[in-house]
């Protein structure tokens, strides 16, 4: 993790030499956030959620709102788009966290597209297709300095800090003791329910911080776009958080999400330079994913790291964090 953030530190450095431009590291971070928010229903707890853009985007909205109604202050306007994410989120899990599998994947999508509908036709209040224009990136302000967030590498090392503390929160909650019973609920939640465990209220917390994490990430996205758009809401826009994760590897590792996050953009931006037909690639990338190695690029290095493990003679390499989440 220390090496991980070390190196994430040293982008703005070098990121422009080697023809990519600083934006692209803050998108990077925002949608790793993200993801990494998504896969404690996908990953941690079996749960397929193909709406969860709608927190995405009900963040987003949230932090312009704020801004332009009630308070420019930075932190006021993040806590909005957190708390208004965990509030539509406890309220659609009241509704969807008895059912299971397909039934439960399906009211996902219908709640999302419920909210991108309305973000689309609430003209008065979201500004409709043209969405909500014009967002500052207010500088942040800790009492001690006020940092200014206005260019890219400012905004990016800002980011970065929201990064650090996600993950190292989102990983003291994974190895918690609700951690591990959200993965017992993914490995058998009938078993989890003999146990003692009321699954329900777990999936409804599950989901409900979940979706909180996600509005953050809309409200950094706001930020960094200086608007919010219905798009982020749509059905496509919430598959690509689900392709994301899947070929990071969400499913066997904590940093699965990062991974998939980072080889998506890349693959836009890289791929994209030289073909508009880039998304046929990287689609032929997921099927070929799904298909051959299900447990993605993560999956991919946990192997590599074995298959050295047994060369050398060693004991095998396991993940720490998921070695019994299958």
């Amino acid at each position: 993790m220390i090496v991980t953030l070390m190196f994430l530190a040293t982008v703005p450095l070098w990121i422009e030499r080697i023809g990519l431009y600083p934006y692209l590291g803050v998108e990077i971070l925002i949608w790793s956030i993200y993801a990494l928010g998504f896969n404690l229903l996908l990953g941690y707890t079996g749960l397929p959620s193909f709406g969860h853009g709608a927190f995405f985007g009900v963040g987003a909205y949230a932090f312009g709102l704020t801004q332009f109604n009630i308070s420019t202050n930075l932190w006021i306007c993040i806590v909005a788009a957190i708390v208004g994410s965990m509030i539509v989120g406890a309220v659609v899990s009241l509704f969807i966290s008895h059912r299971r599998g397909i039934y439960y994947a399906f009211m996902t999508i219908a709640f999302g597209q419920v909210f991108w509908f309305i973000a689309v036709k609430a003209h008065k209040i979201t500004g409709g297709e043209d969405g909500l224009l014009k967002i500052a990136r207010m500088p942040a302000d800790i009492g001690v300095a006020r940092f200014d967030l206005s260019s890219n590498t400012s905004f990016y090392y800002f980011v970065l800090a929201c990064f650090a503390v996600m993950i190292v929160a989102l990983w003291r909650l994974v190895n918690s003791p609700f951690g591990r019973t959200l993965q017992a609920i993914k490995q058998n939640e009938t078993r989890a329910t003999f146990v003692g465990y009321d699954v329900w209220r777990f999936k409804v917390a599950v989901f409900t911080l979940s979706a909180a994490i996600s509005g953050f990430a809309g409200g950094l996205f706001a930020m960094a776009q200086t608007s919010a758009f219905p798009d982020v809401m749509s059905l496509h826009h919430s598959g690509y958080i689900v392709m994301m994760t899947l070929i990071g590897g969400g499913l066997v590792s904590f940093w699965g999400p990062v991974v998939g996050a980072a080889a998506y953009l890349l693959t836009r931006d890289i791929v994209g330079a030289y073909t508009t037909a880039w998304m046929f690639w990287f689609g032929m990338f997921f099927v070929l994913i799904v298909l051959f190695k299900p447990e993605g690029i993560a999956g991919i290095a946990i192997d590599l790291k074995a298959w050295w493990a047994r060369r050398r003679g060693a004991a095998p390499v396991v993940d720490p964090v998921k070695e019994t989440g299958g």
